[in-house]
């Protein structure tokens, strides 16, 4: 799915930043409906913007928990496998009393295509809203620079 740049007019980044904002919102929220989640009943949905597409993802339980896929793994492997390797932004949605949080496999996951400013929009069904940047999420993230790094 395209993402829907809005016509702002003179109005600047800030109107543009809360249409998108909005937007990936509401697609984490239909993303969140394509849930398999029989065990736990804990369905969360996730829409990743990368390459001005929108990738939709849904958590994928298994009865063997360690072989589930969060939301958030799953949209950033769909734009991954679509060939778009770095992600703008992401909104997370789920039942929860505040903002759901990402579990640390998916920071991870997140990090490796995030730049650290990257927006990451965490939401629950209620529409509470907190704006996180991956850096704030997971600091001091295992990247690939520390893969380059000589152990001397």
């Amino acid at each position: 799915m395209l993402w829907k740049k809005a016509n702002v007019g003179g109005e600047a980044p800030m109107k543009e930043e809360q249409i998108m904002k909005e937007q990936l919102i509401q697609e984490a929220l239909e993303a969140r409906k394509q849930a398999y989640a029989p065990y736990s009943r804990f369905q969360v949905g996730a829409a990743v913007l990368a390459g001005g597409k929108i990738f939709r993802g849904c958590n994928v339980e298994n009865a063997s928990y360690g072989l589930t896929n969060c939301a958030e793994r799953t949209a950033v492997f769909k734009a991954v496998s679509e060939g778009e390797k770095k992600i703008e932004a992401i909104a997370v949605v789920a039942d929860t009393e505040g903002p759901v949080a990402p579990c640390g496999a998916c920071r991870q996951v997140l990090a490796e295509f995030c730049d650290s400013g990257t927006r990451i929009y965490l939401s629950n069904l209620h529409g509470n809203t907190e704006e996180w940047t991956i850096s704030r999420l997971l600091p001091g993230a295992f990247s690939a620079e520390d893969m380059e790094q000589d152990s001397e």
